[in-house]
């Protein structure tokens, strides 16, 4: 017999599935339409009022939020994100998502009665796969992100955010920092498979679940590597002025650059120009993921390699470090706690999330991981057993109780 979790998942993985086996889930698409719709399905089926912010990310609550702003009591939210990475797993937010409705369920199946609204939050392009901006979505409803920039930002076809969200039937003029949603929430709790081996790996206290500590620092950066097209047969070596060259020196300086401090640093998205197997390129565009704890560290990497390849690294996209409210997450800690009264254990992550962008804006924020075997994440071999995602929701449901 399978869970209701269970059950949300198999209905999910049809939608967007790569030949890979695993998902592309792009922002404002017909799989995002698809999911969007499955959401506010499974609200609706749980008697859930579901709106739209400015941003377009997707709000369903159980109770008034409104009421409960009015009463000096805003609501407790949870969830996270359905979008992907180019062929991501299936774990990396929808579990957050769809463990937020089972907990919701199991929390009423035991019959306790919350003092605030419950809200689940489905945040619209965290990975950033098709415009480029990660945690758009919330960075959009917080501020974070200028609307006339998101609005400019084209995917890989030209069609800019705006078009895409007019598309999707949203209006992309108002699309802003949104002030009425903000309000409503009271604190925001976000669960992720954890991206990482801190507890799966050799030193692990052997707990399914973990409570965060904070983000790192990281950002994207583009680079923009300029040569001239010529023939691949004819043109002499000493004649040609090939930027794939120069990709190389951005790749093996990033590494580098990287292994020299406390920070990693990853060329994983390229564009050749004209793309053709007999022709010089005239341009490589590249683009820099850079990561660590300390900012002006990560800073000094990106800027070493962009002069390594002679150019200036373009900044698209930047998160400080986050640290989540110590009181929630000690608080969680103990709420978590094992049989032997040892608290769950507190882990640092070099991901980013939309729980770091409301911690960001103030809201007080906390973030749970459910135990990934091998770590690995963006791939379809992502994975997390059945039994660590049930204690995840059942984690998340002793949240509920503990703080609404």
């Amino acid at each position: 017999m399978t869970s209701p979790l269970e059950r949300m998942q198999a209905e999910l993985e049809p939608i967007g599935r790569a030949p890979s086996g695993g998902y592309r889930r792009f922002a404002w698409t017909a799989e995002d339409a698809a999911l969007r719709e499955w959401f506010t399905g499974q609200a609706r089926a749980r008697g859930m009022d579901v709106v739209r912010d400015r941003a377009g990310n997707l709000w369903a609550w159980s109770g008034d939020p409104d009421a409960a702003v009015a009463a000096g009591r805003p609501g407790l939210v949870l969830g996270s994100h359905l979008d992907s990475v180019p062929d991501g797993g299936a774990f990396d937010g929808p579990l957050g998502v769809v463990s937020a409705f089972a907990a919701l369920d199991a929390v009423r199946a035991a019959g306790a009665e919350p003092g605030r609204p419950i809200g689940i939050a489905c945040f619209g392009d965290e990975e950033g796969a098709r415009f480029g901006v990660a945690c758009a979505g919330s960075k959009l409803l917080t501020g974070a992100l200028d609307a006339d920039r998101a609005r400019g930002l084209a995917d890989a076809d030209g069609t800019t955010m705006a078009e895409a969200m007019a598309a999707g039937g949203l209006d992309p003029a108002g699309a802003g920092r949104d002030e009425e949603a903000l309000r409503r929430v009271g604190a925001f709790v976000e669960l992720h498979v954890e991206q990482g081996r801190l507890l799966s790996g050799p030193h692990a206290t052997g707990a399914p679940v973990g409570v965060a500590s904070s983000i790192v620092a990281h950002g994207r950066w583009r680079l923009d590597l300029h040569g001239r097209a010529d023939h691949a047969g004819t043109t002499r070596l000493p004649d040609r002025d090939d930027p794939m060259l120069a990709l190389a020196t951005v790749i093996t300086a990033a590494r580098t650059a990287a292994e020299r401090r406390d920070a990693v640093a990853t060329v994983g998205k390229v564009l050749v120009h004209p793309n053709g197997v007999n022709a010089i390129p005239s341009l490589v565009t590249a683009w820099l993921d850079a990561r660590g704890p300390v900012p002006g560290v990560v800073r000094e990497l990106v800027a070493e390699v962009g002069e390594a390849a002679g150019t200036a690294p373009v900044e698209e996209s930047w998160i400080p470090p986050t640290v989540f409210d110590e009181d929630l997450r000690d608080r969680l800690a103990q709420v978590l706690a094992g049989p032997d009264g040892v608290p769950a254990p507190v882990l640092p992550t070099g991901a980013g999330h939309d729980a770091g962008i409301l911690a960001a804006a103030g809201v007080p924020t906390a973030m749970l991981f459910v135990r990934n075997p091998t770590g690995v994440s963006h791939s379809p071999a992502e994975h997390a057993e059945p039994e660590d995602c049930a204690a995840g929701v059942a984690a998340l449901a002793r949240v509920v109780q503990a703080l609404a």
